[in-house]
Protein backbone atom coordinates (compact mmCIF):
# COMPACT_ATOMS: atom_id res chain seq x y z
CA UNK A 1 0.00 0.00 0.00
CA UNK A 2 1.40 3.07 -1.08
CA UNK A 3 0.31 6.34 -0.10
CA UNK A 4 1.18 9.88 -1.69
CA UNK A 5 0.77 13.01 -0.85
CA UNK A 6 -0.99 15.72 -3.15
CA UNK A 7 -0.45 18.99 -4.06
CA UNK A 8 -2.67 19.90 -1.48
CA UNK A 9 -1.52 17.67 1.59
CA UNK A 10 -4.23 15.46 1.51
CA UNK A 11 -2.95 11.86 1.67
CA UNK A 12 -4.74 9.33 -0.64
CA UNK A 13 -3.91 5.02 -1.93
CA UNK A 14 -4.23 5.20 -5.39
CA UNK A 15 -5.58 1.41 -5.13
CA UNK A 16 -8.32 2.53 -3.07
CA UNK A 17 -9.50 5.36 -5.56
CA UNK A 18 -9.20 3.48 -8.67
CA UNK A 19 -11.54 0.29 -6.92
CA UNK A 20 -14.02 2.74 -5.55
CA UNK A 21 -14.02 4.07 -9.62
CA UNK A 22 -14.85 0.41 -10.38
CA UNK A 23 -18.34 -1.14 -10.41
CA UNK A 24 -18.39 -5.35 -9.70
CA UNK A 25 -19.28 -7.35 -12.53
CA UNK A 26 -22.39 -8.49 -13.17
CA UNK A 27 -24.36 -10.85 -15.61
CA UNK A 28 -26.71 -8.96 -18.03
CA UNK A 29 -28.37 -10.83 -20.12
CA UNK A 30 -25.93 -13.07 -21.98
CA UNK A 31 -23.09 -10.76 -21.24
CA UNK A 32 -20.60 -9.94 -17.56
CA UNK A 33 -20.62 -6.23 -17.71
CA UNK A 34 -18.65 -3.39 -15.33
CA UNK A 35 -18.14 -0.02 -15.63
CA UNK A 36 -15.28 2.20 -14.72
CA UNK A 37 -14.97 5.64 -14.50
CA UNK A 38 -12.04 7.55 -15.40
CA UNK A 39 -13.06 11.35 -15.42
CA UNK A 40 -15.87 13.05 -13.32
CA UNK A 41 -17.62 12.70 -16.32
CA UNK A 42 -16.73 9.88 -18.09
CA UNK A 43 -17.75 6.67 -17.42
CA UNK A 44 -17.00 3.44 -19.78
CA UNK A 45 -18.75 0.17 -19.72
CA UNK A 46 -17.07 -2.83 -21.09
CA UNK A 47 -19.24 -6.13 -21.48
CA UNK A 48 -17.46 -9.64 -21.90
CA UNK A 49 -19.32 -12.99 -22.68
CA UNK A 50 -16.55 -14.99 -20.46
CA UNK A 51 -16.71 -14.07 -16.88
CA UNK A 52 -13.05 -14.68 -16.34
CA UNK A 53 -12.09 -12.34 -19.19
CA UNK A 54 -14.31 -9.47 -17.70
CA UNK A 55 -12.61 -10.28 -14.18
CA UNK A 56 -9.48 -9.93 -15.85
CA UNK A 57 -9.94 -6.98 -17.95
CA UNK A 58 -11.23 -5.29 -14.51
CA UNK A 59 -8.32 -6.00 -12.67
CA UNK A 60 -5.89 -4.79 -15.65
CA UNK A 61 -8.18 -1.36 -15.99
CA UNK A 62 -7.81 -0.86 -12.08
CA UNK A 63 -4.04 -0.86 -12.12
CA UNK A 64 -4.30 1.52 -15.31
CA UNK A 65 -6.49 3.86 -13.37
CA UNK A 66 -4.02 3.56 -10.80
CA UNK A 67 -1.21 4.63 -12.52
CA UNK A 68 -2.87 6.97 -13.86
CA UNK A 69 -4.47 8.68 -10.33
CA UNK A 70 -0.38 8.33 -9.00
CA UNK A 71 0.27 10.50 -11.79
CA UNK A 72 -2.24 13.25 -11.82
CA UNK A 73 -2.01 13.43 -7.92
CA UNK A 74 2.08 13.23 -7.35
CA UNK A 75 3.74 16.42 -5.82
CA UNK A 76 5.27 18.55 -7.81
CA UNK A 77 8.23 20.32 -7.10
Amino acid sequence: MSIIETNFGTRLDPHRVALGSATNVTKQGAFYVFSLRVDTDDVREYSFSNRDRAVAMRNVLISHLEKKVRFENRKRA
